[in-house]
């Protein structure tokens, strides 16, 4: 097995793509109550910045910006996912190695994360979590997503309402999300 590490990094901002094992499935987006208090309970305890963040039914995708000094965005995933897990009813029958890890299988294990290295490199994803419901054709154009914090994007005066994805120009330069 590879030794992956990852780059942690204090007050840094982080893209992160994160997927239920089945990818049939809708839990997400069916459970979004419960995702919603997980991310807010993980929040009170260690706060980070919400840059931007869409969930599908069965994957999804933000944008995080760490508090200064904090670079231990690994724990807030481990409570996040476990929080959302133990809230539902269990789906399936667990192997063996599942229930002495703790692992109720809902989740892909890990996850996937890229460190934001620039401005563009943050709107670059900014703009790929908002325009993600699009991409996958759930939607005509991002604002018509409900479980996204486009319009808060909006409202903040980052996009145009009518913007419908990178062809359109993006967030409105210059952006320094500072």
């Amino acid at each position: 097995m590879p030794d992956y590490r990852r780059n942690r990094i204090p007050e840094g901002s982080f893209f992160f793509t994160v997927n239920l094992r089945n990818r049939n499935s809708d839990a997400l987006t069916r459970h979004i109550d419960i995702l919603r208090r997980s991310i807010r309970e993980v929040r009170e305890r260690a706060w980070f910045h919400i840059d931007a963040w869409v969930v599908l039914p069965d994957h999804m995708h933000c944008v995080w910006t760490l508090p200064e000094g904090d670079d231990d965005f690994p724990e807030r995933w481990r409570r996040i996912k476990a929080s959302f897990s133990q809230a539902r009813p269990l789906e399936g029958t667990p192997t063996a190695a599942m229930t002495e890890r703790g692992d109720r299988g809902i989740w892909q294990r890990g996850y996937w994360e890229h460190t934001i290295r620039d401005d563009r490199d943050y709107a670059t994803h900014v703009d790929y979590t908002h325009f993600n419901p699009v991409k996958h054709g759930y939607v005509v154009a991002p604002g018509d997503w409900p479980y996204s914090s486009f319009r808060r994007a909006v409202a903040r005066g980052m996009y145009d309402p009518a913007w419908r994805g990178p062809s359109d120009g993006g967030l409105h330069p210059p952006y320094d999300h500072t």
